[in-house]
């Protein structure tokens, strides 16, 4: 593409040099650059780009794209000064893959939880009536039949636009993002299109990120208060932060809720876990999804589905026929009768609310036993918070590793354990290795018990000191049970 094309709608500050060049590739990697590049320097959390400007350079960059002029000037290189490199990354790779987003109708999805499960859902309901969609998710990528394995809940803004426009070239007509707060704060969904943006929830995570839980809220808003007023937002008013999203916004405002009034309102009329019988806007309808944040994932997906002009009837057909997503509240029973949930829960809010919604459904004649840990390298004030989570509401919580990363899982466990009140000292144990912590939950567990192996859901490997380790939970608790006989 050349160059002056490739500017179309980009502040630039200054140039120097020609704009007749042409443009093979974009980049803010120095390591990733080709001939004829353009480099974006980009000032990161780590490092700052604009130290490998002259890297760049050497291995075939022609444009520079940087906030600070660097000391020398190649006469052989245009260099363009930016207010903001980060930004303009995102509207030059817009420009640069056809500005796929303005093409199809890209959703985006943000909130602590539910994202994966509410993107997902849409992917299954607009499949089941039959279009073709784009899924990005922490879970995987998918461009209509195409999987591609997922690295980041939110992609960097080249590899997004890659993906939307190759979602735009086999012919899909929607797309449905995961939105993470990283995401918004590193300006990755920059210059895309929103035709909806929706906010689940809003709970204590990635701290050890933002500071401050008002940075985070804040980052989330931030999607919301950017929106063009062609753009609809729907947000969940029963969240205490909900009805914040929309302060600014100058999109179309809806919402959704279970407890009070809404645009897209639902009741649980009963539930067990087979699944629940709902109503949403006055028609029921079963599904066999369960859980009360699950009503809710149901009902914002619901929601974007009659906002994107999808007959409602159909809709609700689609989501009876749904299946649990992958890691999320997916049940396994033993032949001797232990009931298993296995979910990604790795929040207090999530740990609560799969907790909670085992509380509703069983009678209590039947033991709750939660195996659970918390992640290395993250948000250390959500683990005595989750501590005290597991212990008040299971008959008994193992704690363990989750992914400990490069810390120490003895001290991740201890500072769990500070925040289990000293009422619940005697019901929870501690185990660091995570099979081991299941073996446990399997041994202790007698015919109708339920056993919830919390944090890891979909994920198949455990990330100790660096080094990913296969382990997944759903195949751990298989092999253990036969291995048990139970």
């Amino acid at each position: 593409m050349i160059l002056k094309e490739l500017l179309q709608r980009i502040t630039v500050l200054e140039t120097s040099g020609t704009l007749e060049k042409e443009v093979a590739e974009l980049v803010f990697d120095s390591r990733k650059v080709v001939e004829n590049s353009l480099y974006v320097a980009i000032k990161g959390t780590v490092s700052d780009g604009h130290s490998f400007i002259s890297q760049s350079i050497e291995k075939g960059a022609k444009v520079i794209v940087c906030e600070e002029w660097p000391s020398e000037i190649n006469d052989d290189v245009t260099y363009l000064k930016v207010e903001n490199s980060s930004k303009t990354l995102g509207r030059l790779a817009s420009n640069f893959y056809g500005n796929p987003s303005e093409k199809l109708n890209l959703i985006g999805v943000t909130g602590t939880n539910g994202k994966t499960s509410v993107t997902t859902l849409l992917f299954d309901i607009f499949k089941n009536l039959g279009y073709q969609s784009a899924l990005i998710s922490t879970v995987e990528y998918r461009i209509g039949e195409e999987i591609i394995p997922s690295t980041h809940t939110t992609p960097d803004v080249i590899r997004l636009n890659q993906m939307l426009a190759k979602a735009v070239e086999i012919g899909c007509e929607y797309a449905f993002m995961e939105v993470s707060s990283h995401g918004i704060s590193q300006d990755r969904i920059e210059g895309l299109h929103f035709k909806i943006a929706s906010f689940t929830n809003i709970s204590h995570d990635h701290l050890d990120y933002h500071g401050t839980f008002q940075n985070y809220i804040y980052a989330k808003k931030r999607f919301f208060d950017e929106l063009e007023d062609s753009a609809i937002a729907i947000t969940n008013a029963d969240d205490k932060n909900g009805l914040v999203m929309l302060q600014n916004t100058k999109a179309k405002k809806k919402t959704f809720a279970l407890k009070t009034m809404a645009d897209f309102h639902g009741k649980v009329l009963e539930i067990d876990f087979n699944g629940m019988l709902l109503n949403f806007n006055n028609k029921e309808f079963w599904t066999t999804l369960t859980g009360k944040f699950n009503a809710y994932n149901l009902l914002l997906a619901y929601g974007i589905a009659l906002e994107l002009g999808m007959d409602e009837t159909e809709v609700l057909q689609a989501i009876s026929t749904l299946k649990r997503v992958n890691g999320r509240f997916e049940t396994i029973k033993s032949d001797s009768g232990i009931f298993f949930v296995v979910d990604y829960s790795h929040t207090p809010d999530a740990l609560e609310n799969v907790l909670d919604s085992i509380n509703e459904i069983r009678t209590k004649n039947e033991r709750l036993i939660t195996v659970f840990g918390c992640g290395g390298d993250r948000d250390k004030s959500k683990r005595p918070e989750m501590g005290d989570i597991a212990t008040k509401k299971s008959t008994l919580a193992i704690i363990t590793s989750d992914n400990p990363r490069t810390e120490d899982p003895n001290q991740i466990i201890k500072e769990i354990e500070s925040g289990v009140q000293p009422q619940n000292y005697s019901k929870y144990t501690s185990i660091p290795d995570r099979r081991e912590a299941i073996k446990m939950s399997i041994k202790f567990a007698e015919p109708k018990d339920i056993v919830v192996v919390a944090g890891k859901g979909h994920e198949t490997y455990q990330e100790i000191n660096g080094v990913k380790h296969h382990f997944d939970d759903k195949e751990t608790i298989r092999e253990l049970l036969n291995l048990m006989g139970k």
